[in-house]
């Protein structure tokens, strides 16, 4: 059986307005839920990039049921991971509920502090020891690490969860694969690549997949279309170009000459339901369990009830 869940874009609404979608989500039946962790937006009107940390807080206090977890924040740069692992620690205070997803990154928020961007080989290396560092300190006790990335001095975390805390790992390509699955306890995705599945399969077994579909629902397709080619076409800057680029203005740049009729063959854009079931199963074909939506736009509350009205239960 497939779940699905929400995508909550901290790019694009402020954190009042994130809390209330969250809520809106549970209450429509979408079991889990997925927060970007940001500290710029990919495009200047997209406009927001909120604290994820104080988000998750305050949408555990506004829920009961719905699985929250981060999609995903990067623990190799702006964040040492001792400090992540502080954080997801603090937010399992919604026991069973949160679960902690990580990645390595891009360009576009990790410069901020002036550290230098590494190779993508680098960056899976240091993904790999940032986990490490996160279980030491989950397990307990006063822990140093003198790794070839990191120093840990003699830290401890002392509150810790009731119970361990689901790590995620995203791939967006075979070897970022092979590692979920080595060392994660799940896989998070955006495309039902059937590379990098096949590779988490070959070391992650049965674990736990999870992929985002981006959409655009409105009452009619030339709306959606329109709506998805002015607030997300930076899906158009796909591959390694996507991680590199270091600021919002650059992924404008890149994307100037993207059309609608380009952003509508990436996203699902429109009201047709059969379209939209059709994009979640093809994710089910390749073996993910957990799909969870990305609606672009303003329009979360049409979104949810169409959800709601025609998908959900079909799911």
């Amino acid at each position: 059986m497939v779940e699905i869940g929400y995508a909550l874009s901290s790019e694009e609404h402020p954190p009042r307005d994130l809390v209330h979608h969250a809520q809106a989500a549970e209450a429509a039946g979408f079991t889990f839920a997925l927060i970007s962790d940001h500290f710029h937006p990919w495009i200047e009107r997209q406009g927001h990039s909120p604290f994820v940390w104080s988000v998750i807080g305050a949408i555990a206090q506004a829920t009961s049921r719905l699985r929250l977890g981060t999609g995903v924040t990067c623990p190799l740069i702006r964040y040492h991971p001792a400090i992540v692992a502080q954080a997801a620690a603090t937010s399992a205070l919604m026991p069973g509920r949160f679960f902690l997803g990580i990645g390595s990154g891009e360009n576009l928020n990790e410069h901020i502090v002036g550290a230098r961007w590494p190779s993508a080989p680098v960056r899976q290396g240091m993904l790999e020891e940032a986990v490490e560092i996160i279980r030491l300190l989950w397990d307990g006790g006063e822990h140093s690490h003198f790794g070839s990335y990191y120093t840990l001095d003699h830290a401890r975390l002392y509150t810790l969860p009731a119970e361990p805390v689901p790590l995620y790992i995203a791939a967006s390509g075979a070897n970022a694969g092979e590692l979920a699955g080595r060392v994660g306890d799940g896989l998070i995705t955006t495309s039902p690549d059937e590379s990098i599945l096949t590779a988490f399969a070959s070391t992650g077994g049965s674990k736990p997949r999870f992929g985002q579909l981006t959409v655009c629902w409105a009452a009619d397709e030339p709306t959606a279309r329109r709506t998805a080619h002015e607030w997300w076409p930076n899906a158009a800057v796909e591959g390694e170009l996507s991680q590199e680029l270091p600021l919002p203005r650059h992924f404008e740049q890149a994307s100037k000459t993207v059309r609608e009729e380009d952003i509508a063959t990436t996203i699902v854009c429109g009201p047709d339901p059969e379209r939209h079931r059709s994009a979640i199963q093809e994710f089910v074909n390749a073996g993910v369990d957990n799909v969870y939506v990305h609606q672009v736009g303003h329009d979360q509350a049409g979104f949810v009830e169409f959800y709601r009205r025609e998908i959900l239960p079909r799911f």
